[in-house]
């Protein structure tokens, strides 16, 4: 195995560690901490994993938090109007609603119902729209977690051939634009891409991949160009068994860097999250 692997808990600790200092030392001089709801709708077991770290890093970190669990019956009205009373509720400073949601509810208009100011998985409109400028302040968490790995590199990327495997609001489209900021050549491959069989082709130009598709084993390690930073974002069950969406072993042969599947994004993106969280604290304070 020649490449690097990108430890995601030994990163996503250094960022607990400015996380829990800023928290103690804002609490001191405000009396306030921030607070966080996150909502569950259905039963999954990769979101109730999901939860838990949340709860975990939360409560070790000083921050406040709820799960709230509701049933997947639920209709769009009455989810709209349950995070209209949120919104409302000042001791709630942090809402994180778990995707994917049942296939009856619409998850754009529930995104953009969020009181931005508490959105801290960065999906309302607004900050969407602002980091096409570059200005938000509360990006989405697994873009930002896919930058944070990617930077622990300390590979310039100045000029670099990124390709990102997967379009979705959440990841694809925000990495795409994280990545332009950082002025990659960017592409974006989806599943017309693959269906006309062009896939294996732009991939294999890639310096940087970011592969977010929940397809295992999607990118086979024949395709890796040499040297190229490997970003997995896929959690796939296999047999009992998490994997990503790239063919861990023979990528790991030819690229620079890449990410393990689990332990490489999900830690990160748990400590995004509650970087976000205070991000949104801190706006609230204001």
């Amino acid at each position: 195995m020649s490449a690097r692997v990108l430890d995601g808990r030994a990163l996503a600790a250094r960022l607990h560690e400015q996380i829990r200092a800023e928290v103690a030392a804002r609490s001191q001089s405000t009396g306030r901490r921030p607070f966080l709801l996150s909502v569950q709708i259905g039963m999954q077991s990769a979101s109730d994993l999901f939860a838990r770290s949340q709860q975990r890093a939360a409560e070790s970190l000083g921050i406040g938090y709820r799960r709230e669990s509701i049933a997947p019956e639920i209709t769009q009205g009455d989810l709209l109007r349950r995070i209209a009373a949120w919104n409302a509720d000042a001791t709630i400073t942090g809402i994180t609603i778990q995707f994917p949601l049942p296939p009856h509810l619409d998850p754009k208009p529930i995104s953009a119902a969020l009181d931005p100011r508490k959105d801290v998985e960065g999906i309302h409109p607004q900050h969407l729209g602002q980091s096409v400028f570059g200005w938000s302040r509360i990006g989405t968490c697994t873009s930002l977690a896919v930058m944070a790995l990617i930077d622990s590199t300390g590979v310039s990327l100045y000029g670099k051939e990124a390709v990102i495997v997967g379009h979705s609001e959440l990841i694809g489209k925000p990495v795409s634009l994280l990545l332009l900021d950082r002025m990659c050549t960017t592409t974006i491959c989806h599943v017309a891409t693959d269906q006309r069989g062009r896939l294996a082709e732009h991939v294999g130009r890639a310096e940087v991949l970011v592969v977010a598709v929940g397809r295992p084993g999607l990118i086979q390690g024949s395709w890796i160009r040499r040297d190229a930073i490997v970003i997995d974002v896929g959690i796939n069950l296999v047999h009992g068994r998490v994997v990503g969406d790239v063919e861990f072993e023979p990528a790991a042969q030819v690229a620079s860097y890449i990410t393990p599947v689990p332990g490489g994004v999900g830690p990160v993106v748990v400590a995004t999250l509650m970087r976000n969280t205070v991000e949104a604290w801190k706006l609230q304070l204001a």
